[in-house]
């Protein structure tokens, strides 16, 4: 296995280690109070749907591949999994997207005690006004690549690799979403950061994937969210450089 893929689920088990830290505390109250909820919200619906889901394909199948049902339902059931706990992450970010930059901010002053110089460009009232239009810039982003994914996944014989697919665009865009706090708080634009996270990849995908674990682990699935940004903005401090 990559060392640069292991690294980067590392930074993500090094935000939830973080997560008890006095100074961070308050900041991390509002976004875990959202993710608790929301979350918690989407589990309930997504165990929920799963039995009307393998019903349905019951249904559809003719009796004569009625054995399809157990090859195609657990390919689908982590499909919808990972679209669905992917598309509860984005809504919880657009809701949460002003406290998780000010947590990224304090993150990376705790980092440095020592440095003087200014950890961030400061976050002033506009700046929390309009991170839900760059969450909502993401949510397009998101979109545009999950419509042919979802596609392929009603394509037989393709639709195998779909779960897979699933996996890795969900790794990748949880790896984005979270390293929009601290690089836009270095100004970096959202091209900028597809930019850095690509020529990162396996860094990228290590945490991107370890995030996306964490938010399919009960009770784990509520923290992910700020140990997350918390890890997201230690690891760029540090590999965001090169």
């Amino acid at each position: 296995m990559s060392a640069s893929l292991t690294k980067g689920m590392g930074y993500a088990l090094t935000g939830l280690r973080w997560l008890p830290k006095s100074g961070l505390r308050r900041f991390v109250a509002i976004p875990l109070l959202i993710n608790i909820v929301l979350f918690g919200a989407g589990v309930w619906w997504t165990y929920g749907q799963f039995e009307h889901f393998a019903q349905m394909l019951q249904n559809w199948l003719p009796s004569w591949l009625g054995w399809l049902h157990w090859l195609i339902g657990p390919i689908f059931a982590l499909t919808v999994l990972v679209a669905v706990f992917y598309s509860f992450s984005v809504v919880t970010n657009l809701l949460a997207a002003p406290f998780n930059g000010l947590l990224a901010e304090r993150v990376a002053r705790m980092a440095r005690p020592g440095d003087t110089s200014p950890a961030a460009s400061p976050l002033g009232w506009k700046d929390l006004l309009l991170s839900p239009l760059v969450e909502i810039r993401k949510l397009l982003y998101f979109i545009g690549w999950a419509i042919p994914l979802l596609v392929l996944s009603f394509i037989p014989v393709i639709n195998v690799i779909a779960p897979v697919l699933w996996v890795l665009f969900g790794a990748w865009m949880l790896a984005l979403e979270y390293a929009d706090y601290p690089l836009g708080n270095r100004g970096l634009s959202f091209r900028e950061q597809r930019q850095l996270l690509r020529k990162h990849w396996p860094l990228t995908l290590g945490f991107g994937g370890m995030v996306l674990l964490l938010t399919v682990i009960p009770l784990l699935n509520f923290l992910a969210m700020p140990a997350a940004v918390i890890g997201a903005t230690l690891m760029w401090m540090e590999e965001g450089q090169g």
